[in-house]
């Protein structure tokens, strides 16, 4: 980290809990490589405290800041501004001081969604999307932007899916029960349950959970793409079966990683931050928390 004096700026991450996060380690790694003065730091703000803690982090000149669970919704009436593609998906991951004050709001958990996809040819591919809840919603809209179609969304609540399908007409609702016959047709697959990373009293009760069985991984085809976006234990136990498989498997933590580097680019005015930097630090951070033995598990951001 770069020394810390009167003239350091503040950047940061709201959410309930934090205490796990692997951004405040990237973040520093990659404003300690550009020589910034800024330090990121993680405030834990209960629900019932969000309003008390935007308007601290105005006062205190805080320039900007990540949200994660649970406010990437609750977030949104403290906004001056919400760019469009955040107001579909319905929340706002990344907040920015607007020149004249007050707060701005973007997502970019889609940027880091699609950023491992890039490359790949996936207009018209039938894809998969595993839940119903808010992560999900960054998903749709990056599928949606690349094209994918036909584009089903598995669930378990019929009010949950009915409101994404009124945001994104397009969308195929499926409940769980009905899944198997669907895989066969599927080339991408994207779990954004948090069936895989569940508590346990061991690293190996967690990883000891799938959202979908060995079985239902064979009736993919051959060299499907299985997109985790668990990155706590990584791989999944998920990308492990479909990697045995002969799948593609993609990991959460990309994502991770690029969200957060479009976050930081964005706080420090477009400038091109070091995402290498970033991946080794979440690496090493990663691998310290694999080795803690409290039962308490990371979120997912």
């Amino acid at each position: 980290m770069q020394p810390i004096s009167g003239t350091t700026q503040l950047l940061g991450l709201i959410g309930d809990p934090v205490g796990h996060s692997l951004s405040p380690a990237m973040h520093n790694a990659a404003l300690a490589a550009l020589g910034e003065d800024y330090c990121y730091v993680p405030f834990p703000v209960a629900p019932d405290q969000l309003a008390t803690a935007v308007a601290g982090l105005a006062a205190l000149g805080v320039q900007g800041f990540n949200v994660t669970i649970p406010h990437k919704q609750a977030i949104l009436p403290f906004l001056l501004q919400v760019d469009p593609r955040a107001a579909a998906v319905g929340a706002v991951n990344t907040v920015y001081r607007l020149p004249g004050g007050g707060w701005a709001g973007t997502n970019t958990d889609i940027d880091g969604f699609l950023q491992p996809l890039l490359g790949l040819n996936l207009q018209g591919i039938p894809a998969l999307i595993l839940g119903c809840g808010g992560a999900a919603r960054a998903v749709i809209q990056g599928c949606v932007e690349l094209g994918i179609q036909p584009l089903r969304v598995v669930g378990r609540s019929p009010d949950k899916l009915a409101a994404l399908q009124h945001t994104w007409p397009q969308l195929q609702p499926v409940a769980w029960a009905d899944l198997d016959p669907y895989l066969a047709q599927t080339q991408l697959v994207i779990n954004t349950t948090p069936i895989g990373m569940k508590p346990g009293s061991t690293p190996q009760a967690r990883e000891a959970l799938s959202p979908l069985s060995w079985e239902q991984l064979r009736l993919l085809p051959a060299g499907a793409i299985v997109y985790d976006l668990i990155y706590v234990p990584n791989p999944t136990l998920l990308l492990r079966m479909a990697a045995d498989l002969g799948h593609t498997p993609i990991t959460g933590l990309e994502m991770l990683i690029q969200q957060g580097a479009k976050a930081l680019s964005l706080w420090l005015g477009g400038k091109p931050v070091p995402v290498e930097v970033m991946r080794q630090a979440a690496q090493q951070q990663l691998a310290q928390l694999s080795q803690d033995s409290s039962p308490k598990p990371p979120h997912r951001e």
